[in-house]
């Protein structure tokens, strides 16, 4: 059994399906402001219900005020500078707020608006239920939201706390060491956090799940992956009302087999999709660098320190004493770095990825933590100190060192956001790792650029020029 990041211990994949409870289901931040924008991507729509067709004015809409939402949360999103939906929410939002719910699969590159379309629709169900604050105080309708991490989890209650600035809608999060232990109730309408800690308070009956209309799980690929959270996520769901649960499931990647699952978890679900070659981010020029050995990737990563502070970069790295090592000695060393993983403490944690998304860290070591979903604008590079294996999935111990091209693209989507350039680094040292970056390549349909670490001069040139 491994620990997940909130401390709870979740049984290792036993490679048959788990059994799922299937009955059908009748920020103020810069980086929230970035969520409601343009897509020029073409959007796929499988309708569930047969009925619903592109010539209902259900399929399509071009403006907010088309969608019949509550006065108070319209406000709020003009108030956050956006006047019309983006591609995907012009089509998703009517499903997500049709009479009766309708459940949701969507799959869509980041910065196309996936945050704010669920975070609209929790909003706009808790206050289409009625939610003022003395009738709900007893019984509240509520939403839940579960993220892969607490980085996450406060990305998106950011996102809920500026659309919902206007409203009477109350918030609460469900992440280790945000309530205190004795905490006897949350009565909050939407509560957002990690699986271990909302089973937890569900377990406690801290949360009263009785009256939950909504079930969100963002990057749910990740959530529902039995190499990942997935045990857990179900325990969550499993614990849900039978009937009346609205199920809406958003990522950038699904691999088939949880596509499969997917489907399982949430029946009859509306799905909208992305083709998966598309999910590459073409505003990402990749690179690969060619290593001697392990200390001489080290060395490399110093040299480009330069580059790493023009605007904001994060490495990734395997495990956790990787990243302490690496910051550790650049610090000693004079450069200015900050590392983060799930051992470190949440207030700790917390205050890190502030002082980042406020600027006031230029570089950030860290391991998968972060690799989804996270959204920085300044960030324009992405090095990955070590590329990103199967094996790392949920802490495994299994010797699968096959490359995880879902988090690859994850990790490298964290630089490039909405259109912007960016650049991505492999550090390769030997064949094995270079076998892992060619199936990689192979995989994304990208050619991944050679960039020689002999001549520092011309490796910085080269560097500068594709920052440009």
């Amino acid at each position: 059994m491994e620990k997940d990041e909130d401390g709870f211990y979740t049984p290792a994949a036993s490679g048959s399906e788990p059994k799922i409870d299937n009955e059908k289901p009748e920020e103020p931040e810069k980086s929230a402001n970035t969520d409601l924008i343009n897509s020029t991507f073409e959007v796929s729509v499988t309708l569930a219900d047969q009925q619903a067709d592109s010539a209902s004015p259900l399929y399509s809409v071009k403006t907010f005020e088309e969608l019949g939402l509550h006065q108070d949360l319209l406000k709020g999103i003009y108030d956050m500078g956006f006047s019309k939906p983006s591609k995907i929410q012009e089509r998703a939002l009517p499903l997500l707020l049709s009479n009766p719910p309708t459940n949701m699969i969507g799959q869509s590159q980041s910065g196309t608006g996936k945050t704010a379309a669920f975070v609209l629709t929790m909003l706009s169900t808790s206050l289409a239920l009625g939610c003022t604050l003395p009738a709900l105080i007893d019984s509240p309708f509520q939403a839940l939201c579960l993220a892969p991490s607490r980085e996450l989890a406060r990305q998106i209650m950011s996102v809920i706390i500026a659309m919902g600035k206007f409203t009477s809608v109350q918030t609460e999060y469900a992440i280790k060491d945000n309530l205190p232990r004795n905490a006897t109730r949350v009565t909050a309408h939407i509560i957002v956090g990690t699986p271990g800690t909302m089973i937890d308070l569900i377990r406690r009956k801290v949360i009263d799940v009785s009256n939950v209309k909504v079930f969100v799980l963002d990057e749910a690929d990740n959530m529902l992956d039995q190499d990942g959270l997935g045990d857990q996520t179900l325990r969550v769901k499993n614990m849900l009302p039978k009937t009346g649960v609205q199920i809406i499931l958003f990522s950038a990647t699904f691999p088939d087999h949880v596509r499969t699952f997917a489907s399982k978890f949430a029946p009859s679900a509306n799905k909208i999709e992305l083709q998966k070659e598309e999910l590459s981010v073409d505003s990402i020029r990749q690179f690969y660098m060619d290593c001697k050995d392990e200390e001489h990737k080290y060395d490399i990563l110093v040299t480009l320190y330069t580059l790493l502070t023009i605007g904001q970069s994060i490495i990734f790295c395997q495990h956790r004493h990787t990243a302490d090592r690496i910051s550790a000695k650049m610090t000693a060393e004079g450069h200015h770095v900050a590392s983060l993983h799930g051992a470190k403490d949440a207030t700790e944690r917390d205050q890190i990825i502030d002082r980042f998304r406020e600027g006031k860290e230029k570089v950030l070591i860290t391991t998968n933590v972060i690799a989804r979903g996270i959204d920085i604008l300044q960030v324009n590079m992405v090095v990955n100190y070590d590329l990103p294996l199967m094996n790392e999935r949920n802490n495994s111990r299994s010797d699968d060192s096959r490359p995880d091209v879902e988090t690859y693209i994850h990790r490298i989507g964290r630089t490039g956001r909405f259109g912007r350039k960016g650049i991505s680094v492999n550090f390769v040292h030997d064949r094995k790792t270079w076998l892992q970056m060619e199936e990689i390549e192979k995989q994304t349909g990208k050619k991944i650029m050679r960039i020689e670490t002999n001549d520092i001069d011309v490796m910085e040139e080269k560097m500068r020029k594709a920052m440009k």
